[in-house]
């Protein structure tokens, strides 16, 4: 168990320069942009535009703060991003490209490598309580957007600050998450392949 505040995140330029990122956790530790398993960052998006390609690694995109945007992915229509949406998952090394809906967005970004590793990304909206199901096998991320106060059994109790991220690797574990008021907490569930 091991909990990485929102303030130590290491930050970095895009990939194509057009912005900065928050890594909040990659693997293997200390890895770049082309050797990475799996990777977790936040983004500011200030301006329409392509994305970084990314050979052979799959993404999930969540909206984080701003009114959203849509993105064109491919030949595809445009799919429409908005906080309130469920997390979307898309090929990395597609041409993407988006439009902000009104102004600057914070997003989250979760990119495996597809050879090594498949992932879930789940947005739970909760007041009071939430309890998580358990996990087999894998790493389980949860990314607290607001306060919440998460109870993993014998391993005590411990306090999230906004867009703080508890990492487990123990697939087993059961996790009751409560916050103050309307709460919502990204749940990343990272499993290597064999």
């Amino acid at each position: 168990m091991r909990i990485l505040r929102a303030q130590d995140y290491r930050r970095m330029p895009w990939k194509n320069g057009g912005g900065e990122t928050a890594e909040i956790a990659v693997f293997p530790a200390g890895a770049g942009l082309e050797d990475f398993v799996w990777r977790i960052s936040m983004a500011t998006v200030a301006s329409d535009g392509p994305f970084s390609s990314f050979s052979g690694i799959d993404r999930t995109l969540s909206i984080l703060q701003g009114a959203g945007m849509m993105l064109t992915i491919g030949d595809e229509g445009p799919v429409t991003l908005t906080p309130g949406a469920q997390p979307f998952a898309f090929p990395a090394d597609v041409a993407t490209s988006a439009i902000l809906i009104n102004d600057v967005i914070t997003d989250l970004n979760v990119m495996t490598r597809r050879t090594k590793c498949d992932h879930r990304v789940t947005r739970h909206r909760f007041s009071g309580k939430c309890q998580l199901e358990t996990v087999a096998s894998g790493i389980r991320i949860l990314l607290c957007q607001s306060p919440v106060t998460i109870a993993c059994g014998a391993d005590g109790n411990y306090a999230m600050g906004a867009y703080d991220a508890l990492i487990s690797d123990e697939g087993s574990l059961r996790m009751v998450m409560e916050g103050g008021g309307p709460s919502v907490v990204y749940e990343i569930i990272l499993t290597p392949q064999d």
